[in-house]
């Protein structure tokens, strides 16, 4: 992996795939601004905040907390737009429902252009059919980077790696790839080991989530926040989506970005048979192993009840 760069405060920044885009290295999640910053002014701050203290690549989706995410990150970004490397993503499979996506992300967000549209969320064997298919949610992307709406397109998921793969197969050229990167991942239905390799062969970015586990699972192994948030900067990713919800996350988060240093291969190699016994069985990675991490949009899409449903028959 090459040598990051700083940006002026500090914050490394890496190459967005085989663009000449650079972002900074960790990301501004979007899907807890609101779900654990229920306070618009202090979650504006934070927001502000996070692009002034450098961090440029910002993350967000059409369905987080019915589009109010979007609605604050197009406030936050008011004077600050240019500064930032905007991703958001769209929920619907087919090109109508899609496009329409792109509608009311583009007023949510209170923005002429996306830097980055992503097919969030595939997470369902059929998925890639349904999105890369005729009159998919692919041709919404394409026809919108060609009107100038949206820069690059990519896609996202968290489930299984053959799901990734199966994208990858489609003769499109996909700028980025969401997915998550975490140091028991190495051990279970790997992304790291499966996707990235093909990534990194292609030049296609590759966005790292779900350092800790989604919702800090990865700690009840003794590691701790920052040698997980360590391990998948040190590997060969574009930038890694944090979690962030508060000030004291951005500060630590921050520290990790302004003091980083690759763990050496045989750190990396401690770390991942520190996590060994707990690892191979999903139990910690929950958005592999259980339905809990699916949105509610798209398990409707697919047939599937709500998460706690129970039929009486």
């Amino acid at each position: 992996m090459e040598k990051d760069v700083n940006n002026e405060v500090g914050v490394p920044l890496r190459p967005f795939g085989r663009t000449e885009e650079m972002v900074s290295c960790i990301g501004l999640g979007g899907g807890n601004l609101c779900r654990r910053q229920s306070d618009e002014p202090t979650c504006l701050k934070l927001i502000q905040r996070a692009v002034d203290e450098g961090i440029t690549f910002i993350d967000t989706a059409w369905d987080y907390d019915d589009g109010e995410s979007e609605r604050r990150l197009g406030k936050g970004l008011q004077g600050r737009r240019d500064d930032v490397f905007l991703m958001t993503k769209v929920c619907g499979r087919d090109r109508a429902t899609a496009e329409s996506n792109l509608h009311d992300s583009l007023k949510r967000l209170r923005t002429e252009t996306i830097d980055l549209w992503q097919m969030h969320e595939m997470n369902w064997d059929n998925d890639p059919e349904w999105v890369c298919g005729p009159d998919g949610a692919l041709e919404a992307a394409i026809a919108a980077r060609k009107a100038g709406k949206v820069r690059y397109i990519g896609f996202t998921g968290h489930k299984s790696p053959h799901i990734h793969l199966k994208m990858l197969e489609y003769d499109f050229p996909w700028d980025s790839c969401q997915m998550p990167i975490n140091v028991l991942d190495y051990h279970f239905r790997s992304f790291q080991r499966q996707v990235l390799p093909e990534l990194n062969r292609r030049g296609i970015a590759c966005l790292g989530m779900k350092s800790l586990g989604g919702g800090g699972q990865i700690l009840r192994t003794g590691l701790t926040a920052t040698q997980c948030r360590r391990y998948a900067l040190s590997l060969p990713i574009t930038t890694l989506v944090c979690g962030i919800e508060n000030d004291e996350n951005l500060e630590q988060d921050l520290a990790v970005a302004r003091e980083f240093v690759p763990y050496s291969e045989e750190e990396l190699n401690e770390l991942r048979s520190q996590v060994i016994d707990e690892a191979g069985d999903g139990r910690h990675e929950w958005f592999k192993t259980t339905q809990y991490y699916e949105a509610a949009l798209h398990r409707e899409q697919h047939g599937f009840p709500p998460i706690g449903h129970v039929s009486d028959d």
